[in-house]
């Protein structure tokens, strides 16, 4: 395993402009966060506070007003948005409380989606046969072929997590997961998310108001008034 976290954010501070009015908001102020690679964390706080803005900064989704973002030593802050999309690709796995699967496409082809970029890893039966093995892992493997309309939504969210797994991410991040979830199928998604954490050694982000979730995380922050703290 590489020496030193797999995560760095230093003084990442995020700001909205606005032209019109002249006002500034701060949503993230000076954010410092080290993550070791295989640990677990929860990100906690009030709705509006900034916890999603925080995760699509990680994510490579959204660029810090100020201050870096490093991934495996990389820093982050000067590469392209292709170069970011690539990096996205390879190395960070997205959970969201909804499943964002293609309603038109199987099962196995939505967990194929992250691959398409890649058009000969796409059709390489190897990836396939991984897709079908992480399904099988999470008891959809009789599920292969149905659409998500054929699934009950624990099922569709475990598909989006097998999806998020496929090319092998080394960092997991997740907003809100258990979210529209009843109860049982909210446990078996926590679950199956620190089975992922504890057997795989895949770091996992969270990003929860679910106490129960967050609880089960290694470590747990909430970020309030632009600021994270440890709880």
């Amino acid at each position: 395993m590489e020496a030193g976290p797999l995560l760095q954010l230093q003084n990442v501070s995020k700001r909205f402009d606005s032209p019109e009015s002249g006002e500034h908001l701060e949503i993230l102020r000076n954010v410092n966060l080290d993550v070791a690679r295989g640990s677990s964390l929860a990100i906690t706080g009030p709705s509006g506070s900034g916890k999603s803005t925080l995760l699509n900064i990680i994510g490579t989704l959204d660029r810090p007003t100020s201050g870096d973002v490093l991934l495996a030593g990389q820093n982050l802050s000067g590469l392209s948005d292709k170069e970011l999309a690539a990096v996205r690709n390879r190395k960070i796995g997205f959970v969201f409380q909804s499943h964002y699967l293609l309603p038109q496409c199987s099962v196995l082809e939505n967990v194929l989606v992250p691959t398409v970029p890649n058009k000969e890893r796409c059709n390489d039966s190897e990836v396939i046969a991984r897709g079908k093995k992480l399904l099988q892992r999470v008891g959809l493997a009789e599920r292969l072929n149905h659409r998500p309309g054929q699934l009950s939504g624990g099922e569709r969210q475990r598909v989006a997590v097998v999806r998020a797994l496929i090319n092998g991410p080394e960092l997991l991040l997740a907003d809100e997961p258990t979210g529209a979830l009843d109860t049982a199928s909210s446990a078996e998604l926590t679950r199956l998310l620190l089975d992922l954490n504890r057997n795989d050694g895949v770091t996992l982000i969270v990003v929860t108001h679910a106490l129960e979730l967050a609880r089960q995380m290694a470590r747990v922050y909430e970020l309030r008034a632009g600021e994270l703290r440890s709880t």
